[in-house]
């Protein structure tokens, strides 16, 4: 797949990529893919990506069922970080993030202090079963 050696990866072998609602325009969240995740993710129309964390692929809603439904992909005038237009599929409004918000940034800068603005959703133990 010629398209993905065009990509400039880091020397882990990964791309930052952000999960940008194509309805509303939020930016949902931030992570990381591989060669493999980002060909899964253009094959499936979800996105899948590289967990840092886990040392595996993810895909987006395989233990919550909040999956992204890929409308798009971009990428930057650098060819270094991707862009999914997405759906965020599972709960209305979608959850995207694993604290049960809609999106992951949700914390503002205020008086010298991370001062949480968006509502949980849902609860996160009632999403994640471990």
């Amino acid at each position: 797949m010629e398209w993905l050696d065009q990509i400039t990866w880091t020397s882990d072998g990964l791309v930052p990529v952000i999960a940008q609602e194509a309805t509303s325009k939020d930016v949902l969240m931030f992570a990381w893919m591989n060669r493999e995740a980002l060909a899964r993710t253009a094959e499936l129309g979800e996105a899948v990506y590289w967990s840092r964390s886990r040392g595996r692929l993810w895909h987006k809603g395989e233990e919550s069922g909040h999956v992204q439904k890929v409308h798009e992909i971009r990428l930057d005038c650098d060819n270094d970080v991707v862009l999914l237009m997405i759906d965020q599929l599972g709960h209305e409004p979608g959850i995207a993030c694993h604290t049960g918000r809609h999106s992951c940034f949700y914390s503002v800068l205020q008086d010298g202090r991370w001062t949480p603005v968006d509502p949980v959703l849902k609860d996160p133990a009632s999403i994640y079963h471990r």
